[in-house]
């Protein structure tokens, strides 16, 4: 469920564009640039929620956790309608485009929609079997609105039906919904997901978008219907292009975000976050000068200019500096994809070539410790190729400290799934033999340097003796 921290609603659609804040039992109202609230209705005994304007701006409606629905007019006071007949808290309450009904959904799993001039119920509608927690109207259509409920389902509405007349399953407890201006596309979010659905189709699921990391929240749709933005509890809110369905540009946050809304005019977005902090985010003015002309380009002639000149003996040159192009393995460090690094390292051309890169690629990422995470999790040809590799290069003294290590990373991560592949098990084997080879030749190589050790130690000896006897020789001669 929602957490009762902060709940922004909608913003007001005719000017000056306020917006409404149910925060506790209070409804505060805030202008564009105001810092503080502009008008506060707290005459509810308990826990206001959902508050929205009508399109007019002139009327104001929200629930309550007492069940009850309560219309406000925003130049009063007091309420002008009180609506009972839920039983359980209202989370859920909006206008039908005609102006003169409102609907509602609360968590005794009913939806009612009623009439504001006579203050009375018109029809009930109890086909969800969890809490109803988000709904909105069709703008086309005046007897037309839609519910979500925590009981992964929408539900499509007609006040001149006695049941519900679509029915869509989203798979996760639906937190909000939401109308194309033209009413044939709904979506709706719950969970990690928002899905895309073509109602004129029956409901059919255009697109299923997960870019959140955490339970999606809101949504809104900008004037021209071409973005679509989502709130999560991830602390970002997405924008979507509504031609392609792709992220466009993204928001980040302090903390994770209940409700966002966005200005008529697209020019303010506001969002309420878990910590009771109302974020407000304002489009910087385009400056645009009436007499300003197009800026002449210059001729083609100017950038050939001097481009045949020919340096005279005593002209002095200035050479334009080469510009650093970085390879893919340095890109791939740079962003740390540890595992693309090395795959762009294995590369045929490159372990042939100049098997040092490879070997300074794998030393990097023993470096920043993340050399076993990049070796694992390989399938049968990569680590074939890896392998390889090893076997060929690991008897090489500039590269045995780093390929040792390798080796026995590879040794104790793959040696589960020896004897499932006959490719793998014949590259273990080479691996064996050329470190056997390797310790057989050092071996050979310690018994040659001892008896070379022993040889010049021998020559020591007899030179000093040689020595000894020249100088007792030239002694018995002078005397």
């Amino acid at each position: 469920a929602k957490p009762n921290s902060l709940e922004l609603n909608r913003c007001d659609t005719a000017p000056p564009y306020n917006y409404a804040v149910t925060a506790s039992s209070r409804i505060h109202i805030y202008g564009r640039y105001s810092q503080e609230p502009i008008k506060t209705f707290s005459r509810f005994r308990e826990a206001a929620y959902g508050a929205t304007y009508r399109d007019d701006g002139r009327l104001l409606v929200a629930g309550s956790e007492d069940g009850g629905v309560c219309l406000l007019d925003v130049g009063g006071k007091a309420p002008l309608r009180q609506f009972v007949g839920h039983t359980k808290p209202v989370h859920v309450v909006g206008f039908l485009s005609d102006k003169y009904r409102i609907f509602s959904g609360a968590d005794d799993y009913s939806s009612i929609l009623w009439d504001i001039p006579s203050a009375t119920k018109i029809i009930s509608y109890s086909e969800h079997i969890d809490y109803v927690r988000c709904g909105c109207a069709s703008k086309v259509n005046a007897d037309v609105f839609i519910t979500g409920s925590y009981d992964h389902t929408v539900k499509l509405f007609d006040a001149r039906t006695k049941s519900s007349v679509m029915t869509i399953e989203h798979g996760h407890p639906v937190e909000s919904v939401l109308l194309f201006p033209s009413g044939g596309l709904l979506v709706s979010a719950g969970g990690r997901y928002v899905k895309v659905w073509d109602v004129l189709k029956g409901g059919q699921l255009l697109v299923s978008l997960k870019n959140h990391h955490k339970t999606v929240t809101c949504l809104c749709l900008n004037s021209s219907g071409q973005r679509l933005l989502s709130g999560s509890l991830d602390r970002h809110v997405k924008i979507y292009s509504t031609t392609s369905y792709k992220v466009v540009h993204s928001f980040n946050y302090a903390t994770s975000i209940l409700s966002l809304a966005l200005s008529p005019q697209d020019e303010t977005i506001v969002v309420g976050m878990t910590n009771g902090v109302l974020n407000v985010k304002h489009r910087k003015p385009e400056e645009k000068s009436e007499n300003s002309q197009k800026k002449r380009q210059p001729a083609y002639r100017t950038y050939m200019k001097g481009r045949t000149y020919m340096p005279k003996q005593e002209d002095f040159c200035v050479s334009k500096p080469v510009r650093r192009v970085l390879r893919k393995y340095d890109k791939l460090l740079r962003s740390f994809q540890s595992s693309k690094a090395l795959d762009a390292v294995l590369e045929p051309p490159i372990m042939l070539h100049t098997p040092e890169v490879t070997v300074a690629v794998m030393q990097e990422l023993h470096r920043r410790g993340t050399l076993r995470s990049a070796l694992a999790g390989r399938d049968e040809k990569q680590v074939n190729l890896l392998l390889t590799f090893v076997a060929r290069r690991v008897i090489e003294p500039r590269f045995t400290p780093v390929l040792v290590i390798v080796a026995d990373m590879l040794t104790d991560i793959y040696h589960p799934v020896v004897g499932q592949s006959s490719v793998v098990d014949k590259q273990f084997l080479k691996l064996k033999e050329a470190v056997a080879k390797e310790i057989d030749y050092q071996e050979e190589l310690l018994e040659v340097l001892g008896m070379m050790d022993t040889l010049f130690a021998t020559f020591t000896k007899k030179t000093d003796m040689c020595l000894e006897e020249n100088k007792s020789n030239g002694v018995n001669k002078k005397w």
